[in-house]
């Protein structure tokens, strides 16, 4: 492990482990002095091992190639990303306090539009996005909570700070693989948990059945969870959760509207559904109200939410929250629903539906990241400085084709962690994903998915564009406890 630590470099971004000065930083001690130990070949033979469980419990994911698909197992690091108490407690106010103003707007974009009469947000920024329903005007969804679960993607930049990316209000996906990174960990390093201060992450499933208990306004609520089936890319998590919730797993085809309820196929007839996790999109949920082709949702489903006699988690209609356009504007918007100022702030954005903006990104655009306001995954995404003078100029023709769809920020310095790769550690780039459940009061996993681009160089983290995963860790305060994690 010394060996390994001797060459590594940072290479002048923000380091995880390492202060400026080389030494490691207070967070880190604990687990770096365990493994200075470990000789080079055991810790090659953990990180096998790590693959092979991950392999054989079938933690897998799929990636979407010329229309088919193909399923692979996630990549996986075995050095954590660890987070002190001290930057958890700002990243942890800044999360409950971004998804009680994204709620409010959302209840208010649907409802009222005092956001829209008084001019913080224009009505055409709002109307004029894909993630917007027409349909949801005038509905409320149960206890009005309209973001259930979220996923907020931050980055730390070479400042130190940490910026809110995007965020993902309609189905986020990863948390199994917090789930399951921090149970191999605990298998491949179980004396180091002994000794570490790390907060737990094993009950949220059981969080996330008391939120979606929460918003029924029944006893004893069926929940269930909605998948679009084997084929979708995080199939694997859908099913994952409602084994660990201990609830049914269903597609479209199992679930029926009768006499104004939805409810279950089952062998013994028809059961009445409460609650639904669903973890299909908003435009496949109903064709009789969105997509009239979609086999994927249950007809006659919106009528009977919009009703109140079934819970839908997350609410449709909480796409335009995850419209980066819209994303720019959360800085005004907490302060216009929650009157504060932001926590956490947003990465620089410029869009290219304003004219000036558009001017500056055309002409700075080998220099940013240009990316699709409604896109996610890596897809519809400009490196500027990877990119060719081809690719530029074609994003430069959508751009001007379409400029409401475009938005730039500037390329940031992602924070780097020492990744095992090949023969040695290499600095890897990284992101964060927490989440946050939001039943009666925002709840916030502690930790949450750490991304990482495994590929030198790069700043693309997604695991569909070639990224892996480590386990989050997040300290507790040092009282003399041990928390089981």
């Amino acid at each position: 492990m010394k060996d390994l630590l001797k060459s590594y470099q940072s290479d002048g971004f923000f380091d995880e482990v390492f202060l400026p000065s080389g030494e490691v930083r207070p967070a880190y001690r604990s687990f770096i002095n365990d493994l200075l130990g470990t000789r080079t070949d055991e810790l090659k033979a953990k990180q096998q091992a790590a693959e092979k469980t991950y392999l054989a419990r079938g933690i897998t994911f799929n990636v979407y190639s010329e229309g088919e698909g193909v399923e692979r197992t996630m990549p996986f690091d075995l050095l954590p990303r660890i987070i002190s108490a001290d930057e958890w407690s700002v990243i942890d106010r800044g999360l409950v306090q971004r998804v009680r103003a994204l709620d409010a707007f959302l209840d208010d974009v649907y409802g009222k539009k005092r956001i829209i009469k008084d001019k913080i947000v224009p009505r055409d920024i709002i109307e004029s996005s894909s993630g917007y329903l027409k349909a949801c005007d005038g509905v409320h969804p149960p206890k009005n909570r309209w973001v259930n679960i979220s996923g907020i993607d931050l980055i730390r930049h070479s400042d130190g700070r940490y910026y809110v990316l995007e965020d993902n209000c309609r189905v986020p996906s990863g948390v199994s693989y917090v789930l399951e990174n921090r149970e191999i960990m605990k298998r491949v390093f179980p004396r180091v948990f002994d000794r570490t201060h790390v907060r737990p992450v094993n009950d949220y499933p059981l969080r996330l059945l008391e939120m979606l208990e929460f918003l029924a306004d029944v006893d004893k609520p069926n929940v269930v969870v909605l998948t679009p089936g084997i084929y979708n890319s995080a199939y694997f998590e859908h099913s994952f959760l409602a084994q660990q919730m201990g609830v049914e797993l269903v597609e479209g085809k199992d679930l029926v509207i009768d006499n104004g309820f939805c409810c279950m196929r089952t062998t013994r007839g028809l059961k009445r559904v409460d609650v639904i996790y669903r973890r299909v999109d908003d435009e496949c949920l109903d064709p009789l109200v969105f997509r009239p082709d979609s086999l994927l949702g249950v007809p006659g489903l919106f009528d009977v939410y919009r009703k109140g006699r079934v819970v839908l988690a997350n609410a449709p209609g909480t796409g335009v929250a995850d419209d980066k356009v819209i994303c720019s504007f959360v800085p005004d918007i907490i302060k216009y629903y929650l009157d504060e100022e932001p926590v956490l702030p947003n990465v620089p954005t410029y869009l290219c539906a304003r004219p000036k903006d558009r001017a500056y990104i055309i002409e700075n655009i080998a220099q940013m990241v240009v990316k699709e306001s409604c896109q996610s995954g890596g897809y519809g995404m400009l490196m500027g400085p990877a990119s060719t003078k081809e690719e530029r100029e074609a994003f430069i023709g959508k751009i001007n084709k379409d400029p409401r769809n475009y938005i730039a920020q500037p390329v940031m310095a992602l924070s780097r962690v020492p990744t095992l790769v090949g023969e040695g550690l290499k600095g890897r780039h990284v992101d964060l994903r927490p989440f946050v459940l939001f039943g009666k009061d925002p709840q916030v996993l502690t930790g949450g998915l750490t991304r990482v681009a495994l590929r030198q160089g790069s700043l693309v983290v997604n695991s569909s564009q070639g990224g892996g995963s480590k386990d989050t860790w997040v300290l507790s305060s040092t009282d003399g406890s041990v928390d089981h994690a």
